[in-house]
C-alpha cells in the first residue's frame, strides 16, 4: 500500500480544481496553505503518578468564510501534516455545502485504548487549556473526530467555560444533548453518505433498492450509512472493521451485525455472514457501491486498478490517494467526494452552533430535513459544475464550487497589507 502525504494530496486536489477557474495563481497558493498551526506538548500525570508527554496540534487553515471549524482526533497517526490536510479539507467541505465556516482540525498523537477514563479526561483538559486562546464561539469551534465523541467534547466545553468564567455552549459541537448538543448529530455523517448515494442513483436514473453495497469501516459513519441505505432497500452485502470483513451475497442482516459488533467489539464471527476475508478484499469486491469509511489512503493506485465497484461514496476523509483518483477516473468509476458525502457532521454541527447561539433547540425532524436540503443543493451544484466546466470527475467539480466560494469571500474582504 502506497502512503500518500495527505497535505500534498489536498494541494493536488486544489490545483486540479483551479485549472477550471479564473483565479490568479498567487491567490491559489494562499488557499493551499494554513493560516496558522499550533503544535504543543502536553505533560499529563497518569494514574500511577508517572508523567507522560503527548504531541498535540490544531491547524486553522482558512477563515475567509467564517470561524474555523473542525474535529479533534485521538490516534497514533496524528501528525502536523495530517491536521493541516484535514483542516484544509474542512475549509472546502464547509464551502461545498455552503455553510458560513472556515476550516480547522486538531488531534493528539495517542492510542486512547491504552489509557483509563481518568487519564483521558486529564489529557483532554490539558489540551483544552492549550486551545483556550485559539477557540471561541466566533473564532474556532472544535468537534468530535476519530476516537473522540460527546464525552471529550463535554470535557473541553467545561474546561473552557471554567477558565473563562462563562457559559459558552457554542464553543464546541458534538456535545451530549443535555450539554447543549443537537438532535440528529450522532447520525449526521452517515446520513449525508446515504443522501449522497441516493442522489447519485437518482442522477444516473437507477433504483437504489437494487444496489449492492460494501462498507469498509464500521464505526459511526459506516454503520449508520449502512443502516440508512438498508432502510432504502439496498443490500449491504459486505462490511468490515479493523478485525476483518464479513460477507453475505444475499445481504447482511444489518441491525443484527451491528448488535454483534456492539457485543463482541468486532464484525468477524457474525453468524449471519457466509464468508470472512480481509479489508483489502472488501475494497475490490464486485458491488455497485463501495463506501470507504475508515482512515485516509485506504485505496492507492495499485488497489484502484482492482476496484470492481461502479461507484465510490467517500465516508472517510481522503480515503483515495491522488493516483488512485486518476486511475478510477480513467476507468470511469464515479467517485463522490468526502467534502460532500461526509459533510453531514459539519452541517449538523453548524445547526448545533446556531441553536446554541439562539439558546433554543430544534426537533430531530427539522434537523434531518434541513440536512437533506443542504446535501441536495450541494449535489446539484456539483453536477452543474461538472457539466459546465467539463471536469474529469465529480471531486474536481465539487472542489471548483468550493474553491470559487472561498475565493469570492476573500476578494470581498480584501487582502490586508
Amino acid at each position: 500500500m502506497t502512503e500518500a502525504n495527505p497535505y500534498e494530496s489536498l494541494q493536488e486536489q486544489i490545483d486540479e480544481a483551479a485549472d477550471f477557474l479564473d483565479i490568479p495563481r498567487d491567490h491559489i497558493e494562499r488557499l493551499k496553505r494554513p493560516e496558522r498551526v499550533l503544535e504543543t506538548t502536553l505533560s499529563v500525570e497518569m494514574d500511577d503518578g508517572s508523567v507522560e508527554v503527548f504531541d498535540a496540534y490544531r491547524s486553522q487553515f482558512n477563515g475567509d468564510r467564517g470561524p474555523y471549524k473542525g474535529g479533534i482526533r485521538y490516534h497514533p497517526g496524528v501528525s502536523r501534516d495530517e491536521v493541516k490536510a484535514l483542516s484544509g479539507w474542512m475549509v472546502y467541505k464547509c464551502a461545498a455545502v455552503d455553510i458560513p465556516y472556515g476550516g480547522g482540525k486538531g488531534g493528539i498523537e495517542i492510542d486512547p485504548s491504552e489509557y483509563s477514563e481518568g487519564e483521558l479526561e486529564r489529557i483532554t483538559r490539558s489540551f483544552a487549556k492549550e486551545l483556550r486562546p485559539l477557540i471561541g464561539v466566533d473564532r474556532d469551534i472544535p468537534a468530535p473526530d476519530v476516537n473522540t465523541g460527546q464525552r471529550e467534547m463535554n470535557w473541553i466545553k467545561d474546561t473552557y467555560e471554567t477558565m473563562e468564567g462563562t457559559t459558552a455552549p457554542g464553543v464546541i459541537t458534538g456535545k451530549a444533548i443535555d450539554s447543549g448538543g443537537s438532535a440528529g448529530r450522532v447520525e449526521a455523517t452517515g446520513r449525508s453518505v446515504m443522501l449522497t448515494t441516493r442522489e447519485a442513483y437518482d442522477h444516473f436514473g437507477k433504483d437504489i433498492s437494487e444496489a449492492t453495497v460494501a462498507v469498509q469501516g464500521y464505526g459511526n459513519a459506516g454503520a449508520i450509512a449502512a443502516r440508512l441505505l438498508d432502510d432504502l432497500g439496498a443490500d449491504i452485502v459486505a462490511a468490515s472493521d479493523s478485525a476483518g470483513a464479513i460477507y453475505n451475497p444475499d445481504g447482511l442482516a444489518e441491525r443484527a451485525a451491528r448488535e454483534h459488533k456492539f457485543e463482541t467489539g468486532q464484525l468477524t464471527g457474525f453468524e449471519g455472514a457466509t464468508e470472512e476475508f480481509s479489508n483489502e478484499e472488501l475494497l475490490t469486491m464486485d458491488v455497485d457501491v463501495l463506501i470507504p469509511a475508515a482512515l485516509e489512503n485506504a485505496i492507492d493506485a495499485e488497489l484502484a486498478e482492482r476496484v470492481q465497484a461502479d461507484m465510490i461514496v467517500e465516508a472517510a476523509n481522503g480515503p483515495l490517494t491522488p493516483d488512485a483518483d486518476y486511475v478510477l477516473t480513467e476507468r470511469d468509476v464515479a467517485v463522490f467526494p468526502d467534502i460532500l458525502a461526509n459533510a453531514g457532521g459539519v452541517i449538523v454541527s453548524y445547526f448545533e452552533w446556531v441553536q446554541n447561539r439562539q439558546r433554543m433547540s430544534w426537533t430531530e425532524e427539522r434537523v434531518n430535513s434541513e440536512l437533506e436540503r443542504y446535501v441536495e443543493d450541494a449535489f446539484d451544484a456539483m453536477v452543474e459544475a461538472h457539466e459546465t466546466h467539463g471536469t474529469p470527475n465529480y471531486r474536481t467539480a465539487m472542489y471548483a464550487v468550493a474553491l470559487q466560494r472561498v475565493q469570492n469571500a476573500a476578494e470581498e474582504a480584501g487582502i490586508w497589507p
